[in-house]
């Protein structure tokens, strides 16, 4: 390989350069949601339409992986960024002149295409000039913490925006917000890829006949899809449902975010406690947990805080026990071809997601706490009996 130039960057500079494209891949997602029960009759569609908005978005995110990063690898990383950055612009441009339910899905689709590129170009390039380095475990910290606070803050901003200027201008500041931020840091961003002189032979068949690698990308997705169908059925709960405004709805739905983030804090004693297959056990209990207790309140209370955010506390804990460790469960067998395996983990996990909450939703209404019910006890229950078999098989090598 071809050593590329190398960044002599502080980390806090790094940061500036990196977090702004990783922050409006995922603030594309969550600043959308105060407007998702407005939506139908804005477009003059009907909800499992507006559902669309939201699960291509998602699976879009995990399939751009599997595009993206052989295109950054031969191309470099600045050309997929740039060309992401355009793309998400564009398109939340177009969405903010829109009224046309289909045309409306399309971008929202090809919008996400561009956050899944921006998304490619900044982990490559984390990958490219902090792997094996004692830095790397603080950047993906940060990066990773700067995430959880998007589902926090984001629906507060998309709230306020709507309200004093309008849906449209929601999509105008992240056009706005992508095309400063690209003049901004683009100078100082130089290539960061490696030239390979022969192939890695990295396969995905081998990475998909492996069971660790189905087991944890199960247990990612149903932790993960475990959010995705609270956040495609909270605003019609919390908003059609308990009466709550759109601010209102913004702040009940940030306390789930911040308790992901409180109990971040504590992921490194947990997974040095009980380990990989422990934290997930753990982790699929909870959400089982929490979804008999959706299921009391979805029976005997009326929609409310009470009802349906705060058994997402739960699973909010619950959440962070499983994906603090399901990424190194999945890939542990891969470190020959790492970026192949972490493709594919996010590409199937976001399929799942994207499918089977998506039907969850539909099939079982989604201005109910039905779907939730449904997927987070019905995709735990399917990841423990997955981990007893991983188990077992374990026992027999």
């Amino acid at each position: 390989m071809k050593n590329p130039r190398l960044w002599t960057y502080s980390l806090p500079v790094a940061l500036v350069l990196l977090a702004p494209f990783n922050i409006l891949a995922s603030l594309g997602m969550d600043i959308y949601l105060p407007i998702v029960p407005a939506m139908p009759k804005i477009l003059g569609t009907t909800p499992e339409v507006v559902q669309l908005t939201l699960t291509l978005y998602m699976i879009m995110l995990g399939v751009g992986q599997i595009i993206f990063g052989p295109l950054s690898d031969r191309f470099g990383r600045r050309p997929i960024l740039i060309s992401g950055v355009f793309v998400f612009a564009a398109t939340s441009l177009a969405l903010a002149a829109t009224t046309s339910a289909w045309l409306f899905v399309l971008l929202r689709l090809v919008q996400a295409a561009g956050a899944a590129a921006m998304l490619v170009a900044v982990f490559a390039t984390v990958r490219d000039v902090y792997a094996d380095t004692p830095e790397s475990t603080v950047i993906y910290s940060l990066m990773n913490a700067m995430l959880a606070f998007v589902p926090a803050l984001g629906p507060i901003a998309g709230a306020l925006i709507a309200r004093y200027f309008g849906w449209e201008a929601i999509f105008l500041a992240l056009c706005i917000s992508a095309l400063i931020a690209l003049p901004l840091v683009l100078p100082k961003w130089h290539e960061t890829r490696r030239t390979r002189t022969q192939s890695s032979g990295a396969s995905f068949s081998i990475v998909l006949q492996s069971p660790y690698f189905w087991t944890y990308t199960l247990a990612f997705g149903t932790a993960m899809g475990s959010f995705f169908v609270f956040f495609s059925t909270a605003p019609r709960v919390l908003i059609e449902g308990a009466g709550f405004s759109e601010l209102g709805f913004s702040y009940a739905f940030s306390t789930v975010a911040l308790a992901m983030i409180g109990t971040t804090r504590f992921a490194k004693r947990f997974v040095a406690r009980w380990g990989i297959p422990g934290c997930v056990a753990r982790g699929m209990l909870i959400l089982l947990f929490s979804a008999n207790l959706l299921g009391l309140g979805q029976i005997f209370l009326t929609p409310s805080f009470w009802s349906f955010v705060l058994p997402m506390w739960l699973v909010a804990v619950g959440i962070v026990f499983t994906t603090s460790v399901t990424a190194n469960g999945a890939l542990h067998e891969f470190s020959e071809m790492a970026g192949t395996a972490v493709a594919l983990h996010f590409c199937v996990q976001s399929v799942i997601v994207g499918v089977i909450g998506t039907g969850a939703v539909i099939a079982l209404n989604g201005s109910t706490a039905w779907p939730l019910i449904a997927y987070t006890g019905g995709m735990a229950a399917i990841t423990l009996a997955a981990l007893i078999g991983l188990t077992r098989y374990k026992r027999q090598r």
